[in-house]
């Protein structure tokens, strides 16, 4: 089961999913929008993050299957 604020507590290599546009987050990517490099685990994106797709906050990324 997901749910919002799944985030809290995942796998460094773990993808997350927007749970407004659905974008997903990959760490082995990156995200090129917001100058995030490849190799960077979702724990780690700076605070004030937010999804490239819609600019929703981190809280509404879930952990996908």
């Amino acid at each position: 089961m997901r749910f919002e604020g799944s985030h809290l507590g995942v796998k460094p290599d773990d993808k997350l999913e927007c749970g407004i546009c659905w974008w997903v987050y990959d760490p082995a990517e990156g995200d090129d929008v917001r100058g995030i490099p490849p190799g960077v685990p979702f724990a780690n994106l700076p605070d004030d993050w937010c999804c490239p797709g819609c600019d929703a906050p981190r809280h509404k990324f879930m952990v996908t299957e």
